[in-house]
């Protein structure tokens, strides 16, 4: 799970695996594979870094 900043300023622990797409426009928009939109304010940038550093948590040796 990474945590994100919503535009309401909450901060929610969302599943990394069921991320299907991220865009700037010029929020950031989450799309998860069930289709459902989450809009934050960490950039795309942030949010794939944060995706990386969570699976590293699984492999070893992870090098991004």
């Amino acid at each position: 799970m990474i945590k994100v900043t919503t535009l309401d300023n909450r901060q929610i622990y969302l599943n990394a695996e069921l991320i299907e797409r991220i865009e700037n426009v010029p929020e950031t928009v989450i799309t998860l594979t069930s289709g459902k939109k989450i809009l934050v304010h960490e950039t795309a940038e942030e949010i794939v870094s944060r995706v990386i550093d969570y699976r590293c948590q699984f492999l070893k040796p992870c090098s991004p």
